[in-house]
Order: structure tokens, then C-alpha cells, then sequence
């Protein structure tokens, strides 16, 4: 929901398909920033309570939202500033959330976890925007007022979840424990293959950020349509995981990822050619379900691989990867609308992700053939 209204509300203020990918740069910035300090975090303290201060902080961004569309002081700077709040809460909100899941569930089960944890997240990410664009209709006020409010009872959701927390033995934060999860990944060359591929390929394929100019400019939409648009995705990820969760990915793992890379890159150039909504919707389910299938391939090849009292440190560098590929391609793609137009930014993007998957399969030869054993 938060998603639509800021993108409509900065479009509608600016009309730059550059500021729409600053969006994500200003996301992007505090994961860079705070990915060490993120890591130590996330395996030092509570990570429940982590989880639940960062969706309070996140309360208080899209609560300034509100109030500064009210008072009418909202503008391109304070839209950006509140989104790098927004940003820097996540930073530590997402390692500490996922190196608490394979403490909830036994190692066999963590693929389908996995998927389930993600089936509950994409069917947010359905009724999310679609709902947003029809508040938004009422005004962006509404759904940062609802989103507000979402936050806080998430916050008190995470906050009783029973997790048995073993005591940590004491550690003193140096040099070499801040980069611990970097030298971890580095030296395990199948998760460093797997991060790299998404890194890359996510990079130059990410179009959600012009969906805005899609659907006002090209498909001949209002925010409804840019709600569809954003929901779309979540549409098919929503049923992969599904999929996955009774029917977990465990032979054949690494051509099932190399595959879903390649159909992201190729359903991302049908997008980018499309003129007509239903296609552009069909396009963007596809993206979804063959995005979340390399997501899940990945997550559960990145857990199972890290020992528990590493899992916040290698999180963190996991965000950060995933942050790079998601925020920061949303930025690259605004920059190359800005040049090429939205169309040419897409298919560049499209293909792009396809070079980088076929490169891939040559420089990573043990990511074709690795299972995901344990799942």
C-alpha cells in the first residue's frame, strides 16, 4: 500500500521517471550503510525485538507521511527523506527476521517454512496495492494513516512470537566480526554464485519501479491500474509458494534456479513490449512466480549452508545483496527511462538478466548441479 501511494503521490508531484528511481536509491543508501552493524545486531540481541522496534520506527515514517500530506509540507525532498527512514529500519529489521525463521522450524523443514513465510508475504503484497490504489483514490492520507497502523500491529505480532533464545557466549565486536559475514560468503563459493546471480540478475531486471509511468502513460490507467500492476507479481509469487510449500524444490535445485532466472529475464522483455493491460498483468505474474522460485531456492541454500550463531552477520550481506539488486535496480531502471525512455529501459533490462544467467551457468558450474539437501 505504502508502495503505490508513494510512487503516485512523487510521480504526480514531479512526473520524473528519474525521482521514481530515487526511491530506490534512498532505500538502497542505509542498506549499504548499516549492513555491518545490521549483521552484528541481528546475532547479538533479541531478534524478535529487533524485528518489532524496526516496524515501530517504520510506524513512525509512514505516520510523517500522513501528517505532511495533511499540513501540505510533503514535497520531492521530506518524500525521499521518510523513504530512507524507511529504508534504514529495514536494514536491520530483514537479517534479524530471516536468521530467526530456521530457528522457529527443524532443518528438513526449512524449504517449505521458507515458502510458507513467503505465501503469507506475497498475499500481502496482493491485497496491498491493489487496496492502496483504491484508498489512494480517497487520498494518499488514507493509506498512510492504514499503513501506520499495520505496522504497529505487526510490531506486537513479532513481539510474542515464542522463540527458545540460547544464551550467546560474549563476543567482542572487532574488525574481523564485522566483516565475518563477508569473508563467510566469499569463502563458500556456491552461496557467493547464488547472491551474485540474484545481485546481477534482479539489477538489470527490475522494472517495478516505472510501473507508474506504465500505468499512466502507456496502459492508460489511474492509481487503480497501478495497484493491479503492483499486485500482479505478488499474484504469482503468491502461487509458486504455494506450490513450494507442499511440493518443495530439493532435486535439481540449481538448473530449477538458472531456469527461473532466464524465464524473469524473458517475461520482463513481454512486459517491457506490452501496450495492453491484460497482457502487462500476465507478463508481471509470470515475473513474480519466477522470481519467488529462485527466491526460495536461494533463501533455503543460504540457511542451511550458515551455522545459527553466523545467520545475523550473513543476513545482513544477504540484504544487502538482495537490497542492491531490488533498490538499487529500481534506481537504474529510472535513470535509463530517463535517458532511453520506459520501453527501451525495460528490454535492456530484460535482456540483461538473461546475459547475465547464461554467464552465470559457465562461471558457477556448481550452481547447476547442487540440491538442496536437508529441504
Amino acid at each position: 500500500m505504502q508502495t503505490v501511494a508513494v510512487g503516485w503521490q512523487l510521480y504526480t508531484l514531479t512526473g520524473s521517471a528519474l525521482d521514481l528511481g530515487l526511491v530506490g536509491l534512498a532505500q538502497f543508501v542505509p542498506t549499504v550503510v548499516l549492513t555491518l552493524a545490521a549483521g552484528q545486531v541481528a546475532d547479538r540481541y533479541d531478534r524478535r525485538a529487533v524485528v518489532a522496534v524496526c516496524h515501530v520506527a517504520e510506524a513512525g515514517a509512514a505516520a510523517a507521511l500522513a501528517v505532511g500530506t495533511i499540513g501540505g509540507w510533503l514535497n520531492r525532498g521530506s518524500i525521499l527523506g521518510l523513504v530512507t527512514v524507511l529504508g534504514a529500519a529495514r536494514a536491520f529489521e530483514n537479517p534479524a527476521r530471516a536468521a530467526l525463521v530456521p530457528r522457529l522450524v527443524p532443518a528438513p523443514l526449512l524449504s517449505r517454512a521458507i515458502a510458507s513465510v513467503t505465501s503469507a508475504g506475497q498475499a500481502a503484497r496482493i491485497i496491498g496495492p491493489a487496496l492502496g490504489g483504491a484508498l489512494y483514490e480517497v487520498g494518499p492520507t488514507t493509506v498512510y494513516a492504514t499503513v501506520t497502523a499495520l505496522y504497529l500491529v505487526s510490531a506486537g505480532i513479532v513481539a510474542i512470537v515464542r522463540d527458545a533464545e540460547r544464551a550467546r557466549p560474549p563476543e567482542d565486536v572487532t574488525v574481523a566480526s564485522l566483516f565475518s559475514g563477508i569473508v563467510f560468503i566469499l569463502r563458500r563459493r556456491l552461496v557467493l554464485g547464488a547472491l551474485s546471480l540474484d545481485l546481477f540478475a534482479v539489477l538489470l531486471g527490475g522494472a517495478t519501479a516505472l510501473l507508474p509511468i506504465y500505468a499512466r502513460d502507456i496502459l492508460g490507467t489511474g492509481p487503480w491500474g497501478l495497484g493491479l500492476l503492483r499486485a500482479a507479481p505478488a499474484t504469482g509469487a503468491l502461487a509458486m509458494s504455494l506450490v513450494l510449500a507442499r511440493r518443495p524444490v530439493e532435486r535439481d535445485a540449481g538448473p530449477i534456479l538458472f531456469g527461473s532466472v532466464l524465464l524473469f529475464g524473458a517475461a520482463t522483455v513481454v512486459f517491457g513490449v506490452s501496450t495492453g493491460l491484460v497482457l502487462s498483468l500476465v507478463a508481471l505474474v509470470v515475473v513474480g512466480a519466477s522470481d519467488l522460485l529462485s527466491v526460495v531456492i536461494r533463501h533455503s541454500l543460504v540457511q542451511l549452508r550458515t551455522p545459527d550463531d553466523m545467520r545475523g552477520r550473513v543476513s545482513a550481506v544477504h540484504s544487502l545483496f538482495t537490497g542492491t539488486s531490488n533498490q538499487l535496480g529500481e534506481f537504474e531502471s529510472g535513470l535509463l527511462a530517463a535517458v532511453f525512455g520506459p520501453v527501451a529501459a525495460v528490454l535492456i533490462g530484460g535482456i540483461g538478466t538473461m546475459a547475465v544467467a547464461a554467464l552465470w551457468m559457465h562461471r558457477f558450474p556448481e550452481l547447476r548441479r547442487f540440491r538442496l539437501e536437508g529441504s
